[in-house]
């Protein structure tokens, strides 16, 4: 499976697939008005008037993508710009614009190729996602296996996720500050399935020493939080595709248990990963204030981040690498062919002379 993630944010695009490609086009903007003709704007933004200096509009042609050979609608310029990337090397298609539209055959196309759509609302907000349905051989097998995972095995597994969560976030305040705030002394005090909510008492530390007093978390806030969210929206995605590559079913999870949530397992599993987003947020955030737009600079770091490299034991890999890591381990587990999960301690290369992400 590959680790790209295209993201459509800026503008307009058609999405199609030609020979295992996807196909992107990107129409041209609309010509300067000029005093004669001046509101005659045609379909895609041309003006009839004018169609010579934006080129003829591309008609289907033999070799017009295999989804859009039959299409009649596919009436893009000639001058359209063109992009072609290969399924396989794709992991997560985030579509935000209003604007763009594809093919049946790229839905399909993505799944085949292990790759995720996640859908944005009207605040680039993601709100839905698509995953593929068969991505192991023995699948059935470890769905049954985990659906019999018994509670002592949950709680030991969940208590392994918050201590390395805990971990993560005492190493970004070391990074940043020099001092862990008392989350390592924490991480100690975590018991299988953390009754006393250990986690919650270090978020409430770890968030006021990264952002300050006056922050809070909120998903639903208009400030730093859109940034926190559309981070751990990839991030998610990143990982409820390694799960569902490891063989597991993302809607049961060890720990979160919402009904409304088909992605319980994907949150289990994330939870280490989180301070590689907070890390990116609280970067821009120093940089441009707490009223940092959510634009496309923006989403183009909080995408960068999770397209890095991170170091762990002399290993240096991507971030879609070791999550993968991390679920085929927590298979293992479930399936009792391991007692612990691989949880790397990652760090980013760049900073690999600092013991810290």
């Amino acid at each position: 499976m590959g680790d790209r993630v295209i993201d459509f944010s800026d503008r307009p695009a058609y999405l199609s697939v030609n020979n295992s490609l996807l196909v992107i086009r990107f129409p041209p903007a609309p010509p300067a008005p000029t005093a004669e003709g001046e509101g005659e704007v045609g379909p895609n933004g041309v003006r009839p008037t004018g169609a010579s200096a934006a080129g003829p509009s591309k008609s289907p042609s033999a070799d017009a993508p295999e989804d859009e050979q039959k299409s009649s609608n596919d009436q893009l310029p000639a001058r359209a710009e063109v992009h072609t990337v290969p399924l396989e090397e794709i992991a997560v298609v985030v579509v935000s614009h209003p604007q763009v539209t594809y093919t049946h055959a790229v839905l399909p196309g993505l799944a085949a190729a292990g790759a995720i759509l996640i859908a944005c609302d009207s605040k680039h907000m993601p709100a839905a996602m698509m995953l593929p349905l068969v991505t192991h051989s023995v699948q059935t097998e470890r769905f049954a296996a985990q659906a019999k995972a018994s509670l002592p095995t949950c709680k030991r597994l969940w208590q392994q996720f918050v201590k390395a969560k805990l971990e993560a976030q005492a190493q970004l305040l070391e990074y940043r500050t020099g001092n862990d705030c008392g989350l390592r002394a924490l991480a100690d005090e975590v018991r299988s399935g953390d009754p006393e909510n250990v986690e919650a008492r270090g978020a409430r530390l770890y968030w006021r020493a990264l952002f300050g007093d006056d922050f809070r978390r909120d998903r639903e806030a208009e400030d730093l939080n859109r940034h926190l969210n559309y981070g751990y929206a990839v991030l998610r995605a990143i990982t409820a595709r390694a799960v569902c590559a490891a063989g597991l079913h993302p809607s049961l999870g060890i720990h979160h248990h919402n009904r409304y949530d088909a992605f319980c397992l994907a949150d289990d599993v994330m939870e280490p990963f989180r301070p590689l987003v907070d890390r990116v947020v609280v970067n821009l955030h120093d940089r441009h204030g707490p009223d940092l737009p959510m634009d496309r600079d923006a989403k183009r770091a909080l995408l960068a981040s999770l397209l890095e490299r991170y170091e762990f034991e002399d290993e240096t890999r991507s971030l879609f690498d070791w999550v993968n890591q991390t679920a085929s381990s927590l298979a293992s587990v479930i399936c009792e062919e391991a007692e612990k999960v691989y949880l790397p301690r990652l760090r980013n290369f760049r900073d690999a002379t600092h013991p810290a992400l």
